[in-house]
């Protein structure tokens, strides 16, 4: 990608197609459990706080040199189950809040940039092919545990803060779709998930000043083990590998194809009645382009039932 000559813009324009901003950091996120089976008429409340900090991965022949990214999400969400001709099924949704900076040397000289707004409204429906039933919470627990194959449906909508004057933003301006599938598979207190999924992008028609941004296909695939220690507690070992994803402008391709490789654990510990705390940590394995950071996020999840 050619840079402008302005000292002033070559940081965000170079670095536009690198920063792990809100959605490639949702794209590249781990999450252990998303197909293990659950009642219907179950309702989940979460609050999720997560940090990402770390350096972000440019072309050598670039004038820039440590560039550093920290990112701070707020996000809310909630998760309803319930059942679709005898079979489990699940729709939820998620609003982050994202504040964060991007620093690093042009020609030697710092620069930096702040955004801070609402991110991406996250849209996802899950439906168990086999092995998730339809059961109600007395009937789920008295059924023995067994492989659980789902499919599911990620949208993520334009709801995000977009300036178009700016070369990075919060929002993406453009509509994200991710069918996956995924398979769980209990064996005694221990548990064992893997999923694979896609993300399209539609593209960006209003890119800074009326440029067109589009973006390549990304392709995600995600293994977990894990081990149930008693009933809510629990401790997963999370890896996740994301391919493709190249982005143009205006049909010109730039060299950032992803290829990167993440891992992680998650722990959950449940701390009163209906109530969890989940911890997660992750980092950086294998990253050819864009964000080689390390994450951390909390979660604090309350779960009830209809009557």
């Amino acid at each position: 990608m050619r840079c402008p000559p302005s000292a002033r813009t070559l940081l965000p324009a170079c670095l536009l197609f690198l920063l792990p901003a809100a959605p490639s950091a949702f794209a590249q996120e781990l999450e252990p459990r998303t197909y293990s089976a659950s009642p219907v008429g179950t309702h989940f409340l979460a609050a999720t706080y997560a940090f990402l900090t770390g350096d972000v991965l440019t072309d050598p022949s670039l004038p820039i040199t440590n560039v550093h990214a920290n990112l701070n999400f707020f996000t809310l969400g909630y998760v309803q189950t319930f059942g679709i001709a005898g079979h489990a099924a699940s729709f939820g949704l998620a609003m982050p809040f994202a504040r964060g900076n991007l620093s690093g040397n042009v020609v030697d000289a710092p620069q930096e940039i702040h955004r801070a707004g609402l991110g991406d409204l996250r849209l996802r429906f899950a439906f168990n092919l086999i092995g998730g039933p339809a059961l109600s919470p007395e009937e789920f627990a008295r059924r023995a545990p067994a492989t659980s194959v789902g499919v599911s449906l990620t949208v993520t909508a334009p709801t995000g803060q977009y300036v178009d004057s700016h070369l990075v933003n919060v929002g993406a301006n453009r509509w994200s779709v991710k069918p996956e599938i995924g398979i769980s598979q209990p064996v005694g207190n221990w548990f064992y998930e893997v999923s694979a999924g896609i993300w399209f992008f539609t593209d960006n028609s209003d890119f800074f000043l009326a440029h067109t941004r589009g973006q390549a296909p990304l392709c995600t695939v995600q293994l977990h083990a894990g081990y149930n220690f008693r009933a809510g507690l629990w401790l997963a070992g999370d890896v996740g590998y994301f391919a493709g994803g190249r982005t143009s402008v205006d049909g010109r391709e730039n060299q950032d194809r992803q290829a990167n490789t993440r891992f992680g654990l998650t722990l959950s510990v449940p701390f009163a009645r209906g109530w969890s705390a989940k911890l997660a940590a992750s980092k950086g394995l294998v990253a050819r382009v864009g964000g080689d950071y390390k994450a951390i996020s909390l979660t604090i999840q309350y779960r009830w039932f209809d009557r």
